[in-house]
């Protein structure tokens, strides 16, 4: 597996890791990090390495705002840039992988990823949404789930069994808002997914990746 750092100047920047499955048309995945983190969290390693071994190249990238300081959470004015972000890292994806292109993300840049396909369906053909955040915990009538209805692709949720953010129930009605095909993969811990510093469930980033591929469906 070829692994590449990544930095596209541009406004804005894309700047990330790339892991390249052996196939030159492979399919590739822009995915990137909850609000606490970057590129280079430990999960999204292991799932950028799984995916790759399935055959999908990966594209890992840092969000504007983590670009712009390596600390500290994003502001909601910067939510819009954030996604263009994403959209830019996409067009660098394009670039790079011959066949169809999806996004991802971890809980903050799940929920942008999530937005940017309501904005534009036709960007990519499948969404994965790690941890999403439907509600702050503590807070659930705040949902976070307007945009659902317009997500035209197949998406697949990953939830922690002990995550604040969302009880199964509460993710399963807001998955029922989407009108393309969805799935949700259960893990263990809460919004972490079971992977912290002390334990990790070893076998997740390739049940993510496989689940994922069942869902869009193998080329």
């Amino acid at each position: 597996m070829d692994v590449e750092r990544v930095h596209v100047e541009g406004d804005p920047a894309v700047r990330g890791v790339w892991h390249a499955a052996a196939a030159r048309d492979a399919d590739g995945l822009v995915l990137t990090h909850g609000a606490g983190g970057n590129a280079d969290a430990p999960l999204l390693v292991a799932v950028a390495e799984a995916f790759a071994t399935h055959g999908v190249s990966v594209l890992r990238c840092d969000l504007p705002f983590r670009q712009a300081r390596p600390r500290g959470a994003p502001s909601p004015a910067g939510a819009a840039r954030d996604r263009a972000g994403l959209r830019a890292a996409l067009a660098v994806l394009r670039e790079r992988a011959g066949g169809r292109l999806f996004l991802g993300g971890h809980s903050y840049g799940g929920r942008q990823a999530s937005m940017l396909v309501a904005e534009e369906p036709a960007l990519v053909g499948g969404l994965l949404l790690q941890s999403y955040p439907l509600h702050p915990p503590g807070r659930p009538s705040t949902v976070r789930s307007a945009h659902l209805p317009k997500i035209r692709v197949p998406t697949l949720f990953v939830h922690g069994a002990g995550d604040a953010f969302a009880t199964r129930e509460e993710l399963d009605a807001a998955r029922a808002l989407i009108p393309a095909h969805t799935e949700l993969l259960g893990a263990s811990g809460g919004h972490d997914l079971g992977w912290s510093q002390r334990r990790r469930a070893a076998d997740l980033p390739a049940r993510i990746a496989a689940a994922f591929l069942d869902l869009v469906g193998q080329r």
